[in-house]
């Protein structure tokens, strides 16, 4: 695996492949109570609004910060099979773009919910199910990207067969709007702990330890950041 200072970095990289498929499933197994179908994860949503959104926010966290580990496995699965790598990366940046733009939708629907009731919200989701944009051009990505990535993490030997088939069992868990949790989902998501958490843990061991100095400027722009996205809120 890549461990010079290359963008995205190595800690940056390693606490995506850590933490990202983590709230994957976290966020998965959170939808577990609440049956399958779009009408059944509104229909929740009155019931137990906090377990509901939190566990789509948790798997929309994750799903945004798998960017960084994607790039760095295609990194280093490009030093001997560049075009796996050009496809599969770009596939699966592509999928997980997708995969947030539902999970826009999917607030949006759970806001109406609490605010214009359920039977409203059900009605604009199923009447706008099947509405063409752009992203409705891009589903395959979210499936085909992580079979493509896999198999030029096997090809380049970045994974072993047994971590580059749990990396593409991420290609089953189902896409949309508001799906809930099925036993596609759970393989998917802890096929990803398998592919990543090692890769992540041995970048961790692989660097030197960060100075004083880097400790205390990660601390204040954490804060910062912190304060920044605060303040975007009142906006």
């Amino acid at each position: 695996m890549p461990t010079d200072h290359s963008f995205p970095g190595r800690r940056i990289s390693a606490v995506s492949m850590i933490v990202g498929p983590l709230l994957l499933l976290a966020g998965a197994l959170t939808r577990v109570p609440f049956p399958f179908s779009f009408t059944e994860q509104l229909a929740a949503v009155p019931r137990a609004p906090g377990l509901v959104i939190g566990g789509y926010t948790a798997f929309l966290a994750g799903n945004v910060l798998m960017w960084p580990a994607v790039v760095t496995l295609a990194r280093g699965i490009g030093r001997t099979h560049p075009m796996w790598a050009a496809w599969g990366g770009a596939f699966v940046i592509f999928g997980l773009f997708e995969r947030t733009f539902h999970a826009g939708i999917n607030q949006t629907a759970f806001r109406l919910v609490l605010r214009r009731g359920l039977d409203s919200a059900t009605a604009f989701v199923q009447d706008s199910y099947q509405d063409t944009h752009l992203f409705s051009y891009l589903s395959f990505t979210i499936m085909f990207g992580w079979y493509v990535l896999a198999f030029g993490a096997y090809r380049s030997r970045v994974l072993g067969l047994t971590g580059s088939i749990a990396l593409a069992s991420m290609g089953t868990v189902p896409l949309g709007v508001l799906k809930g949790t099925d036993a596609f989902t759970i393989a998917g998501t802890l096929g990803l702990c398998v592919a990543f958490l090692p890769l992540g843990f041995r970048l961790v061991r692989e660097g030197p330890r960060p100075s004083r100095r880097s400790v205390l400027l990660t601390l204040l722009g954490t804060a910062v950041v912190g304060l920044l996205a605060y303040a975007s809120t009142l906006g």
